[in-house]
């Protein structure tokens, strides 16, 4: 019988093991991304080096930060649910770790973003048609790597990243059509979210599993996990758009609010119905009249107002309470799948990481 899910007040996050734990995924599946990427032709070579942190805009030698390796990890502990060697889940690691690049590569482009993990964006220092060439790139990579081994596991996994894929590229659809929108309900907020993080974060926490010869009950339980994960961390990155440590996230101060995101803070507050609520649909509104210049040119002080008025229209306290929910529905779905306990308890930790993360 399996040991009912932690909450996040039972649980003290395991910090140490959880970083051993993306550490590896890391360490393991750099060899492969420097292989997919060498395949490339020149200069998305080297844009893409760049992207990744290897070497700087001149193109020297970097220990740049390549991101938090959330989804290699779970690919290799997935590997390790199934019974099988963490290795097992290497070439899924390499897939989802290349199409969330490419994701990052063209919302980069797409929202403006300037900086990522404290250094200029792809686009700002090689261009735009860079920027959408090494994005469309690595993702092609994705399937050449995954089905290289030409295995009925290693089909039955590219399939699930094609799905995981395809719904990513729909949240991002959703993300744009919804800044131009006067009104997001918080059900079409977290089917963009579900889509945007949740299917790739889902693929992730299955796609190992599956290399390693799981059925498709074992397979689309761990599935739900990372799709409920993938909800949290994504409640948990709302609330950095707005509220995160410049420091910490790499990203400019009221982040999400000068893209006009309507996240899920902003529609949660909206939909509150309070004095703060109705304040802050009526500044989002005159907001949308307003050109983009127009809008870059608010002092840090009307961002500031904004999120005071989402904070007291009750959006920050209910997207901290979602990530919550969703990190407890995340645990419940490990239920499903028969793994060693070890392995279990470093699903858990993961999970507890992602929810009290600060960048």
């Amino acid at each position: 019988m399996t040991p009912a899910p932690r909450t996040l007040t039972e649980a003290a996050t395991d910090t140490a093991g959880v970083i051993a734990l993306l550490e590896r995924g890391r360490t393991l599946a750099t060899p492969g991304l420097r292989s997919a990427v060498a395949r490339l032709a020149p200069p998305m070579d080297t844009v893409a080096a760049y992207h990744f942190g290897w070497i700087d805009a001149q193109g020297r030698p970097a220990a740049g930060d390549g991101g938090k390796a959330v989804r290699p990890a779970l690919a290799l502990l997935s590997a390790e649910a199934a019974g099988a060697a963490p290795e097992t889940g290497v070439p899924g690691a390499v897939a989802v770790e290349l199409v969330h690049n490419f994701s990052l590569l063209h919302d980069d482009l797409m929202d403006g973003d300037e900086q990522r993990r404290h250094r200029d964006t792809v686009w700002k220092v090689h261009g735009p048609a860079q920027a959408i060439l090494v994005g469309d790139a690595l993702f092609a990579l994705a399937g050449e790597v995954l089905l290289e081994p030409g295995t009925a596991e290693a089909a039955r996994a590219a399939r699930r990243l094609t799905l995981a894929s395809r719904k990513l590229i729909d949240g991002q659809a959703q993300d744009i059509s919804y800044e131009h929108r006067e009104k997001v309900t918080v059900a079409e907020c977290l089917e963009m979210e579900g889509n945007k993080t949740g299917a790739l974060l889902a693929c992730a926490s299955s796609i190992g599993a599956v290399l390693g010869g799981a059925d498709d009950a074992a397979a689309d339980a761990l599935e739900a996990y990372g799709y409920h994960l993938g909800l949290a961390f994504q409640a948990v990155d709302d609330l950095l758009g707005i509220w995160g440590d410049p420091e910490a996230t790499g990203k400019r101060t009221w982040s999400d609010l000068r893209q006009r995101k309507k996240s899920l803070p902003v529609v949660a507050a909206l939909a509150g119905g309070g004095p703060a609520s109705r304040r802050l649909a009526e500044l989002l509104a005159a907001d949308a009249a307003k050109s983009q210049r127009e809008f870059e040119d608010f002092s840090e002080e009307e961002f500031a107002a904004r999120a005071a008025l989402i904070e007291e229209a009750g959006g920050r306290e209910w997207t901290a309470q979602e990530a919550r929910r969703r990190h407890a529905t995340a645990l419940e779905a490990l239920e499903g799948v028969d793994m060693p306990a070890g392995v279990r308890e470093r699903f858990a930790a993961l999970a507890d990481f992602v929810v009290v993360r600060e960048g």
